[in-house]
């Protein structure tokens, strides 16, 4: 029977677990403290998390959570847990690893699925939500903008046509 120590901790995973958009379970064996300090920094301004927890407790809460899967547990595991945008913590963590040898991306957790660490990689390469959402609000008001420039460059013919409409009507 499990502590209460850490039948809190599979408590508190289990949350985690429920309400996270995706996560990335990473071997972090030879990181030094500062290093592992540094990356959490850096998920922290992402809103995701890097905790490194017990690979039984993990399965426990994963199981807890409805989550199946997870046969990537076996020695020392840490989890960045991404509670919002999925790919800029994934950006974090493949800059990181290649800084950073010593660690490695195993697999990812994704749309309800474990996915391969080459998914995690190909994940970062796209670019973030901000910038996708400012490429998609840009093509969408092109062909508005385009318009307005058409009757900008042609109102002087406008008016020309519309007065001559007017000077024949008077006539």
């Amino acid at each position: 029977m499990p502590s209460v120590k850490n039948q809190e901790a599979v408590e508190v995973l289990t949350k985690k677990f429920k309400s996270m958009k995706g996560m990335i379970l990473t071997q972090y064996h030879g990181l030094t403290v500062e290093e592992v300090s540094e990356l959490r920094s850096k998920l922290r301004a992402q809103n995701s998390e890097y905790v490194i927890v017990k690979n039984t407790l993990s399965q426990i809460a994963l199981k807890e959570a409805g989550i199946s899967g997870g046969d990537n547990f076996s020695g020392p595991t840490a989890l960045v847990i991404e509670n919002g945008d999925v790919v800029s913590p994934a950006k974090i963590v493949i800059d990181f690893a290649k800084t950073h040898a010593k660690l490695k991306v195993r697999a990812g957790y994704l749309e309800g699925k474990f996915v391969e660490s080459a998914v995690v990689s190909r994940l970062s390469e796209l670019p973030s939500r901000e910038v996708l959402i400012a490429k998609m609000l840009g093509s969408m008001q092109a062909p508005i903008s385009g318009l307005v420039n058409v009757l900008v460059s042609n109102i002087g013919g406008l008016v020309t046509v519309l007065d001559a409409i007017a000077k024949k009507q008077a006539a």
